[in-house]
């Protein structure tokens, strides 16, 4: 148990900026101490713009460092494995972004080294500490709805690679584990299996349509989670706009909201409909953040850990293994 959480960033990029690095300052309990990136003087300056004491340009120097307590790795998921490794073997706390990693089977290595070192892991699926999820789950537990029938997630956007581009790392399988599938749907998939259970059965396929690069840019799907309620999603990487809903279907009503805008929740009943409108905290990560600070300093569990974050990545490999071994 920790008075205060002394953390250390491994990959202080862009998702540090605002998303994730304040939060950890702005917390109770919690103290960003050092960041690490590659390249020093990119660390060095991240250092300097956020107040924050230590630099590093080696990542096994940040985790020994003995005022670090606790570890965020925010790099592609290509390098989570190692790092979390790395983590578990000098006894530290680790919270890492999402996807958990590349493969279920990397995740399962991640919780092992974990487990056996006797070190909580951490996943950065942070939507499980928004109120505006927490609210969506209340409506659900109260019967809002009445039994949960079925759900239905539907997102696609416009291609975003421009030819001559270089390809980003997320469109990437080799750094990504596969294409904005993995980046994007792992937040919908996670949120439904904190809002609803897990998956007990996932199947669907994969495809590329418009031809921009190797990674999947379709991905579609059917579940059943182990409730029984059923569900469908279809993810779609180049078509004409963006579209982003959710919507769960009770006996008695549904509710439709969206993973990223986060701003209005929609409940629809025989009464009526009713609107609950949100808005989205600075640091999107501090809610979560403050739960994991919480429990390293000796309160109750944090909603998302390694057993769920691997969760997500079974369903995943289910849905798109077919389109890596074709």
């Amino acid at each position: 148990m920790l008075d205060k959480v002394r953390w250390g960033i491994i990959g202080c990029g862009n998702v540090t900026e605002v998303k994730s690095g304040p939060a950890f300052q702005k917390t109770e309990g919690s103290e960003l101490v050092a960041v690490m990136r590659r390249n020093g003087e990119l660390a060095a300056d991240y250092a300097a713009r956020h107040g924050v004491p230590k630099w590093y340009d080696n990542a096994d120097d940040l985790i020994h460092d003995p005022e670090v307590d606790a570890v965020y790795v925010a790099t592609p998921p290509s390098s989570h494995m190692e790092y979390v490794l790395q983590c578990a073997a000098a006894g530290k706390p680790v919270y890492v972004e999402k996807p958990m990693a590349r493969s279920s089977a990397e995740c399962e290595a991640m919780i092992a080294a974990c487990r056996e070192a006797g070190v909580p892991l951490f996943v950065a699926y942070y939507r499980r500490g928004l109120d505006y999820f927490r609210k969506i789950k209340e409506l659900l537990d109260g019967g809002a709805i009445g039994r949960v029938c079925f759900v239905s997630m539907k997102q696609y956007q416009p291609a975003r690679v421009n030819e001559g581009e270089q390809l980003p790392w997320r469109l990437n399988p080799e750094e990504s584990g596969g294409g904005l599938f993995v980046d994007l749907a792992s937040h919908t998939l996670d949120i439904m299996d904190y809002l609803l259970g897990p998956i007990a059965e996932a199947a669907g396929g994969a495809g590329n349509q418009a031809g921009l690069y190797e990674a999947e840019d379709i991905v579609t799907g059917s579940f059943e989670f182990q409730s029984g309620v059923r569900g469908v999603g279809v993810w779609c990487f180049s078509a004409y706009k963006h579209v982003d809903v959710n919507e769960i279907v009770g006996e008695k009503g549904s509710i439709l909201f969206d993973t990223f805008g986060n701003e209005i929740i929609t409940l629809e009943t025989a009464a009526g409909t009713e609107q609950f409108t949100f808005e989205k905290p600075p640091h999107i990560q501090q809610g979560l953040i403050g739960m994991i600070v919480d429990e390293l300093r000796g309160g109750p569990a944090s909603p998302s850990d390694g057993t769920s974050g691997i969760r997500t990545n079974v369903v995943m490999d289910k849905l798109i293994e077919s389109y890596y071994k074709s």
